[in-house]
């Protein structure tokens, strides 16, 4: 028997960059990208590099083991070439010897860059200082991503400086695993009162807690930054908080994206949310609640704002113990008329066969929805089956369906394999974790290479098959390059 495997699911539409090794391709309306990953580099090909940035609007060099030596190369670059807005060096050990050297090019006034992504660089609090000096010296530069460095709440405090200075700019700062602790609001606070221009802050996974985002939410209400993104993930918030972030949202009109994901909000704090999420002034679009410890006691509050919040495209609800019960109440919701929803993400909900009738229904009848996760759930091949009438609809538009890990088996790849040649809207579909094997398998294969299958990418990671089969997939990816593999 053969097994592919595969370690992390690609999101949505994903695709993986074959960019190893490739030569830009220099076009005559635009500068040049450069977009390398995963690459060691040896001194010839970093010379042959260098020449190609001279001329280069975009770099991303992320997990291309880049060291402080290549950054005295890559500060050169920024001091000769004028048009270069975007740098992005994530992933590289470039450490605070690194970022001063990058911080010759970056201070220099023929820099233009726009974008700067320094994230899991090996920076500490030393970094901040330099980088202090960049803000406040660097109107160009609009991002900053210096996320996954143990930069601290000292060295923050220092950035926040750069930030209170008038030539500053920026518009999006990501801050998240940099051991923030709730000492960091106040210099936050301070900068986001003097910062009109900030767009995006994200805070994640640093450990603030109650108080501090309490503080924090205060702070954003008075500023006058129009505040578009505020991610807070794993940052030690319980419902304590939820008023507070409510009162944002009520107060904040440009707020379009809410990450509260991975904290212990549970059901009275979801509650508290969707005052501020109801409120006439909110007009938030993207909101992820993941592991938020929320039943189906929550879903009656959010089937509310579902059906009555028009501009709400996108939801995130997994790891939350909705079941089947909570299922069917969202669903009510998407066939209001008012509904909206592109996307909805209900993966490991505690969801079983009993709620597909319920997802079919919706299905039916709601013509915007184009992505559902609802994978990691035991629907079932019996699901499936009832699933099918939902997806084959007229109404139904889906794009991008997530099956993974749904207990399902050969004896629903018939109807997967319809769904495939029928809807051909369809263009991602992804089946790993289920023992689907070679009679599986081959049903699927055979709506692939049906000329009325529209899928761009098929995602089977971890199914058994056997080395006939792998072959198989191979010489179908071959002859069908508009098809990704992914297993």
């Amino acid at each position: 028997m053969g097994l592919r495997l595969g370690t992390r699911l690609l999101p949505p539409l994903a695709r993986p960059r074959a960019s190893r090794g490739a030569t830009p391709d220099l076009t005559s309306n635009f500068k040049m990208e450069l977009d390398i990953q995963c690459e060691e580099m040896n001194p010839s090909r970093w010379a042959e590099l260098l020449s190609t940035m001279k001329s280069c609007k975009t770099i991303r060099l992320d997990d291309c083991n880049l060291s402080s030596s290549n950054c005295k190369d890559i500060s050169s670059v920024i001091n000769t070439n004028p048009s270069l807005t975007e740098l992005k060096l994530n992933n590289n050990e470039l450490g605070d010897v690194g970022i001063e050297y990058l911080s010759k090019g970056l201070l220099t006034p023929s820099c233009s860059l726009q974008k700067l992504w320094l994230q899991n660089c090996n920076l500490t609090s030393a970094s901040c200082e330099t980088l202090r000096s960049v803000l406040s010296a660097q109107p160009s530069l609009t991002e900053l991503h210096v996320g996954d460095n143990r930069l601290g709440t000292a060295g923050v405090k220092v950035l926040c400086q750069g930030l209170m200075n008038p030539n500053c700019k920026l518009q999006k700062l990501q801050l998240e695993y940099c051991e923030l602790t709730a000492d960091i609001v106040e210099a936050l606070n301070a900068a986001l009162q003097t910062k009109p221009t900030l767009k995006e802050l994200s805070l994640s996974n640093n450990t603030l807690g109650d108080t501090a985002v309490k503080q924090l939410c205060r702070g954003l209400v008075e500023a006058r930054c129009d505040l578009e993104l505020l991610h807070l993930e794993n940052c030690g918030i319980t419902s304590d908080s939820c008023r507070d972030i409510s009162a944002v949202l009520s107060n904040k009109s440009s707020l379009i994206d809410l990450s509260v994901g991975d904290n212990k909000i549970g059901d009275s704090g979801l509650a508290l949310l969707c005052q501020g999420l109801l409120h006439p002034n909110c007009k938030i679009q993207k909101l992820w609640l993941w592991d938020c410890d929320l039943t189906s006691v929550s879903c009656k509050d959010l089937s509310r704002v579902i059906s009555t919040k028009e501009t709400l495209t996108e939801i995130s609800l997994i790891d939350n113990n909705l079941r089947d019960s909570g299922m069917e109440i969202l669903c009510q919701a998407l066939k209001d008329p008012k509904a909206e929803l592109q996307e909805l993400w209900v993966r490991e909900c505690g969801l079983t066969t009993a709620c597909c009738k319920a997802v079919s229904s919706a299905l039916s009848v709601n013509t915007h929805l184009k992505v559902l996760h609802i994978g990691e759930n035991k629907l079932g091949d019996a699901g499936v089956e009832l699933l099918r009438e939902g997806l084959l609809h007229p109404n139904c538009n889906i794009q991008s369906l997530w099956l993974g890990n749904c207990d399902l088996t050969a004896a629903c790849c018939a109807t997967l394999a319809t769904i495939i040649v029928t809807k051909q809207c369809l263009t991602e579909l992804d089946l790993s974790y289920n023992t689907l094997e070679d009679e599986g398998m081959r049903k699927i294969c055979e709506a692939l290479r049906n000329p009325n299958c529209k899928l761009q990418q098929i995602i089977l990671y971890d199914i058994f098959w056997s080395s006939e089969m792998d072959d198989e997939l191979r010489a179908l990816e071959e002859s069908k390059p508009e098809l990704k593999i992914i297993s």
